[in-house]
């Protein structure tokens, strides 16, 4: 998992409409940057809409907010049409960023082991450095601390 004060691995990764956005294109303003587990599941939903409404704000703090999990383009497409998200989802397919990342990594759940995404969000600076992270995102109250850490840049 990359540091606070490293450079953000740079990648590119199409969006819910198939568009695709790379990292490097967003420089000279902060990027939040959440891995999330999957598209339409209760705590990605939750969190998901928490940062679409609060988008406005990050919006005037400069910010542009990125959601990442190996959804297909399809999925997120359904799950933002489904609940009104307005955050640009990204899907890693293929799982490379989130290996890069480091948020691909072995959990646990009843008693099972298997590999999956560990929510964690990213702030990257407008000059592409990670200024904090959150690793094992739990979401109430998460999106305000994230936002409240954009505006302190």
């Amino acid at each position: 998992m990359p540091d606070i004060g490293e450079k953000a691995p740079n990648f590119t990764l199409p969006d819910g409409t198939g568009s695709e956005v790379t990292l490097s294109d967003l420089k000279g303003q902060p990027v939040v940057l959440y891995f999330y587990p999957k598209d339409d599941t209760s705590g990605c939903t939750k969190q998901a809409i928490g940062f679409t409404e609060a988008e406005a704000e990050f919006e005037a703090a400069g910010a542009k907010v990125l959601g990442v999990s190996k959804d297909t383009v399809a999925k997120h497409a359904k799950f933002a049409a489904k609940h009104g998200l307005s955050v640009t989802l990204l899907s890693d397919a293929e799982g490379d960023v989130c290996e890069t990342y480091g948020v691909w990594q072995e959990k646990q759940m009843y008693g099972k082991t298997y590999f999956g995404i560990v929510r964690t969000t990213f702030l990257i600076d407008g000059d592409g450095v990670i200024r904090q992270v959150w690793p094992k995102v739990k979401v109430p109250g998460h999106v305000e601390a994230v936002l409240e850490a954009v505006k302190a840049l």
